[in-house]
């Protein structure tokens, strides 16, 4: 059949003047071919008009489709059971003209953004060979929307801390923020709402306020609207992770920042330019970082338990262990684990990503051979026992020493001897038994009340007798 413009040609020499033999000559065609052509006078392409294979089949189709819930297989499946002589490829070729099942797709929208003006950020699930076994790592990516520079990192999971530090990070690479960053409705930023009513979480906002930039979410399912980061994932996982196997989580996002390096150093058919070229034009215009960038961290807040730990995600650090039954703050960070009593660091730990349900002691932390557990100071009693009578001291210091049972009890009858008995008889048998170095209280009170005699039991002057005499029936009623 011939095409259009041959055809075109055809009806041209005619209006020349030329017969059909040279017409047929001249282009190499059929002369009955070109007769036709002369008597149809158009130059459109005739259409062929061919009954289709499964237009006999098309209610069929029809309802097949809606009871098989959408699924053109099913349909298929159902065809054959029936009797129907139709391929799958031949259905799934007539469902597409005849719109069964098609959604038409709508023209893309085009974004031009200035210098400085945007950056977007969003994240991807990716399959990624970590320390010799295959893992779901979270992918964070961030592109500047005008140069398309691009930066990305690899992350346990991705939280609102990760998130943080993520960005932060990105920021140093770029050395600036846009004036916003847009992202999709992912609750890690946005407290409620979404897209333009969105409102992000106060933490998320100060965050912002800090470099200098607001965050902003498209609509729900239009992703396009960020394009700029939404395509570096694919190229990600198909160029950076193929074939490649990583030590650890430090092997693992120096090379995805170098491979970021190298791609932002490469030319880009699409931009006619490399997106390092772009931003040495956009990096004047970003916004400058703060004079003093704080570390990210996460604050909890933990009991120091018997054994002088503090657990913090399934994982046991050690802190000193004067301070079990302390309360503590653990600041928890990117690279490490730091523990803080008042306001004072005392303890430090490396912060392994994956580890779980491991113990990290230090040394340090552990008291020395020997020492085993600090001792309590004075009992509440001991205390009270003192003060009472300072000379107590070095038979209280010999008691402890030498117990004849529970030091508490001992120390409570001690004090009950005290508060009791005279002074200078109590201590006149202490005194004795300490030179005897008797402990016992039993044969302490009994020394002490063989010195006190008769004076401890004064019974005072007699009863006068009265004055006034009795009357007679009184003294009887008694």
């Amino acid at each position: 059949m011939l095409k259009h413009e041959r055809r075109v040609a055809i009806l041209e020499l005619a209006a020349r003047g030329q017969s059909i033999h040279a017409i047929a000559k001249a282009l190499k065609a059929d002369r009955d071919t070109v007769r036709k052509v002369l008597r149809a006078r158009s130059a459109e392409v005739p259409r062929l008009q061919r009954t289709e294979a499964g237009e006999a089949l098309h209610e069929d189709i029809l309802e097949l489709y809606k009871d098989c819930k959408e699924n053109l297989v099913r349909v298929h499946e159902e065809l054959v059971a029936r009797g129907a002589s139709l391929s799958y490829q031949a259905l799934t070729s007539y469902c597409r003209r005849h719109g069964i099942g098609v959604t038409p797709k709508l023209p893309e929208g085009e974004y031009h953004f200035g210098p400085g003006l945007e950056m977007q950020h969003d994240t991807s699930p990716h399959r990624v060979n970590l320390g010799g076994r295959t893992r779901n790592l979270q992918c964070a990516s961030l592109v500047l929307a005008h140069s398309h520079l691009v930066f990305a990192q690899y992350y346990p999971a991705f939280t609102r801390f990760w998130c943080k530090v993520f960005l932060t990070e990105a920021f140093h690479f770029f050395g600036g923020t846009c004036s916003r960053c847009m992202i999709d409705n992912t609750h890690v930023v946005i407290a409620q709402g979404t897209g333009r009513d969105m409102i992000p979480t106060p933490e998320m906002e100060a965050f912002g306020e800090r470099f200098g930039f607001v965050f902003r979410a498209h609509a729900v399912n239009h992703p396009d609207r960020k394009g700029r980061v939404e395509a570096p994932f694919k190229y990600l996982e198909n160029n950076f992770l193929a074939g490649r196997a990583f030590q650890d989580w430090a092997d693992l996002n120096e090379r995805a920042r170098a491979w970021c390096e190298k791609g932002n150093a490469s030319l880009k058919r699409h931009l006619h330019a490399r997106p390092i070229d772009l931003f040495a034009a956009e990096r004047p215009l970003l916004n400058p970082l703060p004079l003093w960038v704080p570390t990210v961290y996460r604050l909890e807040t933990r009991t120091v338990d018997g054994a002088g730990y503090v657990n913090l995600d399934s994982n046991r650090y050690s802190v000193p262990f004067e301070l079990v039954g302390r309360r503590v703050d653990v600041r928890v960070s990117a690279e490490g684990i730091e523990v803080f009593l008042d306001q004072g660091r005392v303890a430090s730990h490396a912060h392994l990503w994956d580890a779980r349900d491991q113990k990290f002691t230090q040394p340090e932390h552990r008291p020395k051979r020997g020492e085993g557990r600090p001792r309590k100071g004075p009992s509440i009693d001991e205390i009270e026992l003192l003060r009472l009578e300072p000379q107590l001291a070095s038979y209280v210091a010999g008691l402890k020493a030498h117990p004849s049972g529970r030091i508490s009890v001992l120390l409570r009858r001690l004090l009950v001897m005290v508060q009791d008995y005279p002074r200078e008889p109590l201590l006149k048998g202490v005194e004795a038994a300490l030179a005897y170095r008797m402990f016992d209280p039993e044969r302490l009170e009994r020394m002490v009340l063989r010195n006190v005699h008769q004076d401890y039991f004064v019974l005072g002057a007699a009863v006068p007798p009265p004055t006034t005499p009795i009357p007679s029936g009184a003294a009887h009623e008694r």
